[in-house]
């Protein structure tokens, strides 16, 4: 991560955001130094900064560099979009990308998140998707935990479904989350992690 120096932490918010092009108010930054001048003269703060561009290139290049490492030929191109980073790939073979089940997407995933959250010291949310995939095994899996859902209001027995992702499982809470009488919890550990679709009489 990039350090920058000022006088004081407002000159040093400066010169990052200057270096980076953006404004002070998009960098996160931590302190790493700071030194105490005689009568104001020679005081120092030193920080490390970055801001949402530097993830994005971060997690391009590291990806590219990756599949350079493989001699794989993969576009890759990220985006932030409201609290999570974006991430398309589009290769020569993009099954092999997907995997089965879409599970080595998954694991390109949650390297590249590891990774990103490491060097930024940060939680990083990644989403990766190749051509589409993901956002059409969202509608997959949205329509299948619809039709649950409204099994579960006629019979009130509650249901569990497969275990899936986070990011599969946060989209399912958000569709069924105005549902009447029907409410969502996630239980389990890591790869078992489910969503069980729960009758709440008193939900309206």
């Amino acid at each position: 991560m990039e350090r920058y120096e000022g006088k004081n932490l407002d000159e040093a918010l400066e010169n990052a955001a200057k270096s980076k092009g953006c404004s002070k108010e998009e960098l996160t930054y931590n302190v790493i130094s700071e030194k105490q001048g005689l009568f104001g003269f020679g005081s120092k703060v030193e920080i490390e900064a970055f801001f949402d561009g530097d993830i994005e290139n971060f997690i391009i290049k590291y990806l590219t560099t990756y599949f350079d490492g493989i001699e794989m030929q993969v576009d890759v191109k990220c985006k932030k979009e409201d609290y999570y980073f974006k991430v398309e790939l589009d290769g020569e073979n993009n099954a092999i990308l997907i995997g089965k089940k879409g599970q080595t997407l998954q694991d390109i995933n949650n390297v590249v998140k590891a990774a990103a959250s490491s060097v930024f010291k940060k939680r990083v949310i990644v989403v990766s998707d190749i051509n589409g995939y993901k956002e059409e095994k969202y509608h997959k899996e949205c329509s299948m935990a619809l039709r649950v859902a409204k099994t579960v209001q006629k019979t009130k027995i509650n249901a569990s479904l497969d275990p899936m992702p986070n990011d599969e499982r946060k989209a399912i809470h958000s569709y069924l989350v105005n549902m009447p009488r029907i409410r969502t919890v996630s239980e389990g550990d890591g790869k078992e992690r489910h969503i069980v679709i729960v009758y709440d009489e008193n939900k309206h």
